[in-house]
């Protein structure tokens, strides 16, 4: 694995979802059974595992995606911002299922409202001999079998568990760091002991983040004043942030650091992949 002041630049393995996103701008997220009138829908390649694919190799990893789409139309549309990033998409399989997609709703403050139609995420499959990284990482938007082969990898495991199931113990004891918003981690801590992990990064949004080691905090980061503009991927842009600078051995108050201010720059731009930011971005100190 790649040690800080390397030449060689990581690699990794992202086992995760494809989604073209048709996002909708509204003045105010709609109340339940109220319609309102949007300012226009934009169509962006979004899901979370492709997200967090470009977001590492926009940071200065070799990314390698996993993950399923569907043979149509939508699956060039999604995975173009991928190609044009230089993320490996040769373990990319074509199902019998749609390529998957997201109903986005995005407000004037930055809020969102996320429905997902899984599509040919729900048929990812994964060989474990596929999977040889310096860090591997996996999302909750693809089958359990998926998750539970990646956490079982060699290298440095990370599960973004969102959106938020129960997942079984002897999957969480792969687990070298665990990513998860305050709700997430409510969920999570109702079937298992989360204080028995390595690693649990928690978010707080605007209040920032902790990142928790056997239970313990052991940093607290806060990010810079933004002014929110699409907060879709931030919470992407924060875990590949903070995956690769801990698998790098970058010191946790920095690596918290970091990952916070990723995630609040992700959340200052329109779209989910391209809103993504560059390593010299969040570079602190």
């Amino acid at each position: 694995m790649s040690r800080p002041g390397s030449t060689a630049a990581p690699s990794v393995s992202v086992v995760g979802s494809v989604n073209l996103d048709l996002v909708a701008r509204v003045e105010r997220l709609p109340a339940p059974g109220e319609t309102l009138s949007a300012h226009g829908v934009t169509r962006v390649p979004g899901g979370k595992g492709a997200n967090q694919a470009l977001a590492a190799a926009r940071l200065g990893a070799r990314v390698r995606l996993h993950a399923a789409v569907g043979d149509d139309p939508l699956a060039g549309e999604a995975l173009a911002l991928l190609r044009d990033g230089g993320v490996d998409l040769s373990a990319i399989t074509i199902v019998d299922r749609p390529t998957g997609t997201a109903m986005i709703q995005v407000d004037d403050d930055g809020d969102t409202t996320i429905v997902i139609d899984p599509g040919a995420n729900d048929a990812l499959v994964v060989h474990p001999g596929d999977l040889r990284a310096d860090v591997v990482l996996t999302v909750l938007e693809v089958p359990d079998e998926a998750v539970a082969t990646a956490m079982a990898s060699p290298g440095y495991c990370v599960l973004n568990a969102a959106p938020a199931r129960a997942v079984p113990g002897d999957v969480l004891a792969g687990v070298d760091l665990l990513c998860v918003n305050a709700a997430e981690h409510g969920v999570l801590a109702a079937h298992a002991d989360l204080d028995a992990l390595r690693a649990v990064a928690v978010t707080h949004g605007e209040a920032g983040a902790e990142l928790r080691r056997r239970g313990r905090i052991v940093a607290r980061a806060e990010p810079p004043p933004i002014d929110a503009v699409d907060g879709t991927a931030a919470g992407d842009a924060f875990t590949a942030a903070l995956a690769l600078a801990l698998a790098t051995e970058v010191d946790d108050v920095t690596a918290l650091r970091r990952a916070c201010r990723a995630g609040a720059l992700a959340a200052t731009r329109a779209g989910a992949q391209p809103s993504l930011p560059t390593l010299g971005e969040i570079d602190v100190p």
